[in-house]
């Protein structure tokens, strides 16, 4: 934990100095000193409530167990196995299927699904998501991950904000006499990308395998999380995420890169390969599979009844005429009779 609140503070001082420095372009000396203390202010903003600054961003509108009892239980299930306090939920109104996990620590921490999300993924794989979101929260990747993105996204603002200068007003010079033209042209061209590379840096591509490695530890299934990335990726590719598009430096906090990769969004790859991601959670199922079957002992009577005892000491029977089902989830309460829908987890 130290070792995640330095990597915030180099960030933030890093960051500010970027900030500072494309303030003195914009306005000189008074420009470095207004930008200075615009930064002062964003950086306390950030440590204390950027949390809320990227949910309203991106309109997200917080649920409860009233109005959306199956998101919302699921999270609270899997908030209970990871051993965390219960995160606000949030949805958002976006057709691309995503989410995304924010906070300072895990006694202030959100985690937010889209609506399309929700409309195309099954509750299990809702359920791999929201599992690798809560793996976020537990490593405390949420602090470094926010900063990031509030602090990128203003950089990133000011870098247009020049691009427009050069487009519209090239030749205008201010009362210091600094000039918007070249100036403002190189520092939009050469700021904006290093500041894409600060929070490629800072936001390790490390952390989305441990958090999917975490996920679906916490889940049960690593598959749920693997199917639930194939699909996001194909869909996200296709459907235009236009907040994410307006400010790429938050790109870094979704589970798949929201971006549709034209233009600047090529800067902001944050995220490893879908591909390897979802390779990584099939060995992560084999190596699941082989410990239950070293783990498990069957034994099989004389009537076409099998018992099977794993290793925490469970006990399972089901009789020769298929008689019991398979749970359908990590919350299930043990097997239940064909048809008794008891016991199913916050699904159903």
């Amino acid at each position: 934990m130290p070792m995640n609140y330095a990597k915030t503070a180099l960030l933030l001082v890093v960051m500010t100095a970027i900030f500072v420095a494309m303030g003195a372009v914009i306005g000189g000396q008074s420009g470095m000193v207004a930008a200075f203390l615009a930064a002062l202010v964003m950086n306390a903003v950030s440590l204390w409530n950027a949390d809320g600054i990227v949910l309203r961003m991106f309109k997200a509108r917080e649920v409860d167990a009233q109005s959306a009892p199956q998101l919302y239980g699921i999270v609270a299930e899997l908030a209970q196995r990871a051993e965390l306090p219960m995160p606000r939920v949030f949805v958002i109104d976006n057709p691309q299927p995503n989410a995304f996990a924010t906070g300072r620590s895990p006694s202030r921490s959100a985690v937010a699904a889209s609506t399309g999300l929700l409309d195309m993924l099954s509750p299990e794989e809702v359920a791999g998501v929201m599992a690798h979101e809560l793996a976020h929260i537990k490593n405390r990747d949420t602090l470094t991950m926010t900063v990031a993105a509030t602090i990128g996204g203003a950089i990133s603002m000011m870098a247009q904000y020049l691009q427009f200068g050069l487009l519209f007003g090239g030749n205008h010079r201010n009362r210091n006499g600094n000039g918007l033209g070249w100036i403002g042209m190189l520092v939009a061209m050469i700021a904006a990308p290093f500041a894409a590379t600060l929070v490629q840096m800072a936001i390790s591509r490390s952390r989305e395998y441990s958090a999917d490695r975490l996920g679906a530890m916490i889940c049960g299934n690593p598959m749920w999380l693997a199917s639930a990335l194939a699909k996001i990726h194909t869909y996200a590719t296709r459907i235009r995420n236009d907040p994410a598009e307006r400010v790429p430096a938050m790109a870094h906090l979704f589970i798949i890169n929201p971006l549709t990769g034209r233009g600047v969004d090529s800067w902001f790859t944050t995220h490893p390969s879908t591909e390897n991601r979802i390779a990584e959670l099939e060995k992560l199922a084999q190596e699941f599979a082989q410990g239950q079957d070293n783990r498990n002992t069957t034994v099989a009577d004389g009537d076409g009844n099998t018992t099977v005892a794993d290793g925490d000491g469970n006990t399972t029977v089901a009789d020769g005429d298929g008689g019991l089902s398979r749970p359908r989830g990590p919350w299930s309460a043990g097997l239940t009779p064909r048809g008794d829908t008891r016991g199913q987890g916050p699904w159903g």
